[in-house]
């Protein structure tokens, strides 16, 4: 089982968070961004555009980092961190 812990943080707090549960031993990847609507779901909050590097950098670090800007949508918040949980 994989879990996916997502955060969002404003001025430099944890303000909400929520983990998504995936049954399976590999993340797919081509699902990647079903897994960050659904998160982003939860925590009442726009999705962020996700591009080939947002992937990339979780595939080599094991999180990524969306800034407000990232969104189309106006955001309250400094940012949205997803990661990685073993």
């Amino acid at each position: 089982m994989i879990q996916l812990w997502a955060k969002i943080y404003k001025d430099n707090r944890l303000v909400k968070d929520t983990t998504l549960k995936i049954n399976t031993s590999k993340l797919d990847y081509s699902l990647f961004f079903d897994y960050i609507a659904e998160m982003c779901h939860t925590l009442d909050v726009p999705t962020p555009l996700i591009i080939k590097d947002s992937i990339f950098n979780f595939a080599k670090f094991n999180f990524v980092k969306f800034k407000s800007t990232d969104f189309v949508e106006r955001c309250d918040f400094d940012h949205l961190l997803v990661e990685l949980i073993k």
